[in-house]
């Protein structure tokens, strides 16, 4: 059986995650403590680990009061250790550590920061982007280069399909419109932001199908001839689509 999966907003727009097993249960992320030791206390759950995916404090400032009232181990990279909380376990890229029983692979992805890292748990076809891919778009890049980010979204777009990508914020509205300005054709991503629009169905978590099909930063070769752009190298597109929704 797949890990309960449980999305719980914080701040204005970021997402953190709950997985629930026999074993216990995950968190994903901390942004802010207080909906999240809500949440467990409304389900009358404790807290086994926190995973980190990254540095910035819209991801990780609620730890340390989440530690102190649950007594949660905390994990995160390793290349990331000297500004992430106090780690208790320390990854990198290709371990493969357990969580909730089940085999969790750790993923570079980074770009929007250095040392920034997925979760994946192929047994549930879960994995944790936070600001690398996102619901019809991709984070800034604050650290990395698009070269950088480019190679990070390939290896998460290289997991199976049905893999339920579970971003770090809520950018539907802003990824959305830019995504229909540089693909106006694409009737899946028309149909993706028509049930955005009428709060009828949420546009993250989605499947990286969904993705695949409405994503303009995974849609690279389909976007060339709109940008001029049909000699250019995949990196050299997803650069100047970068630079577009950073002005966007």
């Amino acid at each position: 059986m797949p890990l309960e999966l449980i999305t719980i907003r914080c701040l204005k727009d970021n997402y953190a995650y709950l997985l629930r097993g026999e074993a216990g249960t995950a968190l994903i992320d901390a942004p802010e403590a207080a909906p999240i030791l809500a949440e467990l206390d409304q389900r009358g759950w404790g807290l086994d680990r926190i995973l980190l995916t990254h540095h910035h404090g819209d991801h990780i400032d609620g730890v340390s009061e989440i530690v102190k009232r649950t007594g949660a181990t905390v994990i995160g990279a390793e290349a990331d250790a000297h500004r992430l909380p106090p780690l208790d376990i320390r990854v990198t890229p290709g371990d493969s550590p357990q969580v909730l029983g089940e085999t969790v692979h750790v993923i570079d992805v980074s770009g929007h920061t250095v040392g920034h890292v997925a979760f994946h748990f192929p047994q549930s076809s879960y994995a944790f982007t936070a600001d690398s891919l996102m619901a019809m778009g991709c984070g800034r890049l604050f650290e990395g280069d698009p070269a950088m980010m480019w190679n990070s979204l390939g290896r998460l777009n290289a997991l199976p399909g049905e893999t339920l990508i579970c971003s770090g914020h809520d950018y539907c509205a802003a990824n959305g419109a830019f995504a229909l300005s540089v693909d106006p054709g694409n009737d899946a991503l028309k149909e993706r932001l028509a049930g955005v629009e009428a709060d009828r169905l949420p546009c993250s978590p989605a499947t990286l199908a969904e993705e695949r099909a409405t994503n303009p930063f995974l849609r690279v070769k389909e976007l060339r001839k709109f940008l001029n752009m049909e000699n250019a190298s995949d990196v050299e597109v997803f650069a100047r689509l970068r630079s577009m929704k950073d002005s966007f």
